[in-house]
């Protein structure tokens, strides 16, 4: 896939999301399907992983071949209760997802070819190039918009 591609496909992936977390009311927010997230949850969550990708991506471009790149243990963050993913309001969450995207959209505008072979080491993943951050962050947003629609439905 080419440069362009890949900048649409994360473009896209957030328009994707936000149209749908955006179309969650109130009363809607807590659903779950048995065992799921709830979209407040997953919206909050979001919100997290794009703190952490838009770290992982400056690391990627501006440290050294190899810099670490911590997973983070997303199920315990969701539990975590002064973290509220069960009971804060999510407007702050889909400000942060819509600002934290669409500053990394500027900087994969600034990306020439030879950027996408930069990688780190990943504490979970292993060898992690900017390829691999485009295409889970393309991708992951995506999930979570179908998780929220299945969440409605049940």
């Amino acid at each position: 896939m080419d440069l362009n591609q890949y900048r649409t496909d994360y473009a896209d992936a957030t328009s994707t999301f936000l149209a749908v977390a955006r179309d969650v009311t109130d009363t809607q927010l807590d659903q779950r399907v048995p065992g799921g997230w709830s979209p407040r949850q997953i919206i909050h969550h979001l919100a997290d992983a794009e703190a952490e990708s838009t770290s992982r991506l400056r690391r990627l471009l501006a440290e050294p071949a190899g810099a670490p790149l911590l997973a983070f243990d997303e199920d315990a963050w969701a539990r975590a209760e002064v973290l509220g993913y069960e009971s804060l309001p999510v407007a702050p969450s889909l400000l942060a997802i819509e600002s934290l995207r669409t500053n990394n959209l500027a900087i994969l505008a600034r990306l020439d070819e030879a950027d996408l072979e930069r990688y780190g080491e990943h504490s979970a993943r292993g060898h992690f190039s900017v390829v691999d951050w485009l295409e889970a962050y393309s991708r992951h947003p995506k999930v979570h918009a179908e998780q929220i629609r299945e969440a409605l439905g049940a």
